[in-house]
C-alpha cells in the first residue's frame, strides 16, 4: 500500500535522479546507505558520556544512535495506531525515515563528546565555526558513501530530517556580534539549506536564531524527542551503574532545588529503584511513558501546504515533559560538572588542540615545522587539503579529519606525535 504522507516533493534526491527498479523505498535505502559507512561504525568509540572502552556496558555514540532510532520508530508506531488519528493506514509517517534520521542525527560529532565539539568551535573560531548538526550534514551532502567525496545523495525528506537548526554562523554572528557556541549551519551550506525548503525563503516572524529552529519537520521532531528520551532516561542509567550518580546525591540535589522525592514523584521512583537494584526497569517503564506521551496538532506555516511533514506538530505532555527535564538537570548538574568528568574532558580538548595546533602549522598555514616537510596526515587528505583554494577550505578538511577521529585513534595520533615511548609500525593504523 503506497503511503499519502510524501509525495514527489518528498523523495526527490538531490541530485534529481530516481532510485530507478531498487526494490527498497526511497528511505529504506538512506538508511541502508548511512548504516554501511565507516562514519556510522567510528560511533562505537566515540564518547556519550564516559569515555568509550571505559567499561564495556557504558553507551557510546553508537549505541545512544540505536537506542533513539528504536525509539522513534516507536513514536511512529504509536501514533500510526491512535483511534482518533490523523494518520491510517495509508497515511503515516514512515518509519523508515525516522530510523535514517535517528541513526543519523550524531554522525558529525567528534571525538571526546560536547568538550570536542566546543574546543573544534573554537579552534575553527576565524573559518565558520564547527558544529556537531552542520558537520552532520555536510557528511551527508559532501563527504560520506561516494568515493568522489559528494555525499549521499539524500532524499529532501531524509536531508531536512536531520536540519535541526537552520540559521547560519555568519546570520548569528551578525545578530549578536559575537561567534555563536552551537546551534548553527556553515555558511557554504545555505544551499542546502534552500533545496530542503524547496526554495521557499523564511517568512519574517522566523529571524535566525531559536524562532528559526524551531520550524523543523515532523520526523526532526520526532527524532528531537527519541533524543531527548535516551538522553535523560539512558543517560541516567549509565551514571548509576558507574556511580556518579547514587541515592544521597540525588537527596542532596533535589534538597538544594526543592525537588520532591516522596514517593510516585519522578525522584521519589528514581531513588526507589536504585535502592531495588531495578533502575533498567524503571528506565525502560519510563521510555514506554515517554512515547506514549506524543500526539499530533494540524499546523499552518509557509511549508505545511507544500509537505505532509510540516503540516503537523509533535505535541508532548507537559507532564512528562517537565520530568525529562528534571532528569537532563540532575544528570548535567551532578554527573557531567563533576570534578572526575570536567578532568577527562580538559584532557580531551587538550590533546584535540595540541593536534589541531600541529596539522594547522603544516597544512592551513603552509609552514614547514622546524624546516623539515613532515608528511603527518594520509596521502589522499593531503591532495585533497594540497588542492584547496584558499585557507579556510584547507582548515575545514583538516578540522574534517579532526572530528572524524574516534576517541581511541585521537589519542594514538596524540600519543605518536608527542610521547617519546610511544610509536611504532603497528601504531599506525587508525
Amino acid at each position: 500500500m503506497s503511503n499519502r504522507f510524501y509525495g514527489e516533493f518528498d523523495t526527490l534526491r538531490r541530485s534529481g535522479t530516481g532510485d530507478g527498479d531498487d526494490y527498497r523505498t526511497p528511505f529504506q535505502i538512506d538508511r541502508d546507505r548511512v548504516l554501511h559507512t565507516p562514519t556510522f561504525r567510528r560511533l562505537q568509540n566515540k564518547t556519550q558520556v564516559f569515555w568509550s572502552g571505559e567499561y564495556d556496558f557504558y553507551r557510546t555514540r553508537l549505541t545512544h544512535s540505536l537506542e533513539v532510532a528504536q525509539i522513534g520508530k516507536s513514536i511512529c508506531h504509536w501514533l500510526k495506531t491512535r483511534p482518533a488519528g490523523p494518520l491510517d493506514e495509508g497515511f503515516f509517517i514512515d518509519p523508515d525515515l525516522v530510523e535514517a534520521v535517528c541513526l543519523s542525527h550524531d554522525l558529525g560529532h567528534p571525538p571526546f563528546g560536547h568538550a570536542g565539539e566546543r574546543t573544534l568551535n573554537h579552534l575553527m573560531r576565524e573559518h565558520g565555526g564547527f558544529e556537531g548538526n552542520a558537520q552532520t550534514l555536510r557528511l551527508l551532502t559532501e563527504r560520506i558513501f561516494s568515493a568522489k567525496r559528494c555525499g549521499m545523495d539524500p532524499t529532501r525528506a531524509f536531508l531536512d530530517g536531520v536540519l535541526k537548526y537552520k540559521s547560519r554562523w555568519s546570520d548569528l554572528l551578525s545578530a549578536t556580534g559575537e561567534a555563536p557556541v552551537h546551534h548553527f549551519i556553515y555558511d557554504d551550506q545555505q544551499p542546502y539549506l534552500d533545496w530542503a525548503l524547496g526554495g521557499r525563503a523564511f517568512p519574517l516572524e522566523f529571524p535566525p536564531g531559536a524562532d528559526r529552529d524551531r520550524m523543523k519537520s515532523i520526523e526532526c521532531q520526532i527524532m528531537d524527542w527519541a533524543d531527548d528520551t535516551a538522553y535523560s532516561l539512558n543517560d541516567l542509567s549509565d551514571s548509576v551503574r558507574a556511580g556518579f550518580l547514587n541515592i544521597e546525591k540525588i537527596e542532596a540535589w533535589a534538597e538544594q532545588h526543592g525537588a520532591a522525592t516522596s514517593e510516585g514523584t519522578p525522584l521519589g521512583d528514581l531513588i526507589r529503584s536504585i535502592r531495588r537494584k531495578r533502575v533498567d526497569p524503571f528506565v525502560g517503564k519510563r521510555i514506554g511513558r515517554y512515547i506514549q506521551s506524543t500526539r499530533l496538532e494540524e499546523a499552518e506555516n509557509f511549508l505545511s501546504a507544500a509537505t505532509h511533514r510540516y503540516r503537523f506538530q509533535l505535541v508532548i505532555n507537559a507532564e512528562v515533559k517537565a520530568e525529562s527535564a528534571l532528569f537532563k538537570q540532575l544528570a548535567f548538574e551532578v554527573v557531567f560538572l563533576s570534578p572526575q568528568l570536567k578532568q577527562l574532558e580538559h584532557k580531551g580538548s587538550r590533546m584535540l588542540r595540541e593536534l589541531w595546533n600541529t596539522l594547522a602549522q603544516r597544512y592551513v598555514t603552509g609552514t614547514t615545522i622546524d624546516g623539515q616537510d613532515f608528511q603527518l596526515l594520509p596521502a589522499d587528505c593531503v591532495a585533497e587539503i594540497t588542492a584547496a583554494p584558499d585557507e579556510a577550505s584547507r582548515a575545514r578538511l583538516v578540522c574534517d579529519f579532526l572530528a572524524g577521529m574516534t576517541d581511541g585513534y585521537a589519542a594514538r595520533t596524540f600519543k605518536r606525535l608527542f610521547s617519546p615511548d610511544f610509536g611504532s609500525i603497528g601504531d599506525l593504523v587508525g
